[in-house]
């Protein structure tokens, strides 16, 4: 390959055939890098109370926030690749995602286990409702495809919130 073939493959648009709209292909493509870039956020979260989680509860609240991260993590892929998929492109930098993110950071140097749990839970219900969102898009658009892996999404973001209200409940008096 030359070196002109080269810089060639380089400047050639990603587009993708699709029979989506270019304004849907716009729109979703919009949607779903704004949820990768908070699920990205709650990722990191998620492996920062993990690694950061202390008191009585540790192992089971440990465990848990390990496989919730593991369950978050493993739709970023999919997500990006449906935008790909549709013909837009995705995230391509930790700025990007910083820029785009809704899920707050949370640098402090101490959390209590029960404001992890409490935090986590919040930033799944809102997870929840932006994905609620896209899916509406995706509805509006004729993507079907996409609005699919949105629910297997909501039903997942629903248990991990489930899951947390549940950990972090206190003990009702004379229990």
């Amino acid at each position: 390959m030359t070196r002109d073939q080269a810089k060639s493959r380089r400047m050639a648009p990603l587009g993708t055939p699709t029979d989506l709209a270019s304004n849907a292909v716009q729109d979703i493509s919009g949607a779903l890098n704004i949820l990768l870039a908070d699920v990205f956020a709650l990722y990191i979260k998620t492996k920062n109370f993990h690694w950061h989680i202390s008191g009585p509860h540790f192992r089971d609240y440990h465990l848990m926030l390990d496989e919730q991260s593991e369950q978050i993590f493993a739709a970023t892929d999919a997500t990006a690749e449906r935008v790909r998929k549709i013909g837009g492109t995705t995230l391509r930098s930790i700025g990007q995602i910083g820029r785009l993110q809704r899920v707050l950071d949370n640098d402090a140097d101490y959390v209590t286990p029960l404001d992890m749990l409490a935090e986590l839970r919040d930033d799944n219900k809102q997870l929840t409702a932006n994905m609620r969102e896209t899916h509406s898009l995706c509805d509006e658009h004729g993507d079907v495809a996409t609005a699919s892996l949105l629910e297997n999404w909501i039903d997942e973001a629903e248990r991990r919130t489930w899951f947390l209200f549940e950990a972090s409940r206190r003990a009702e008096p004379g229990a």
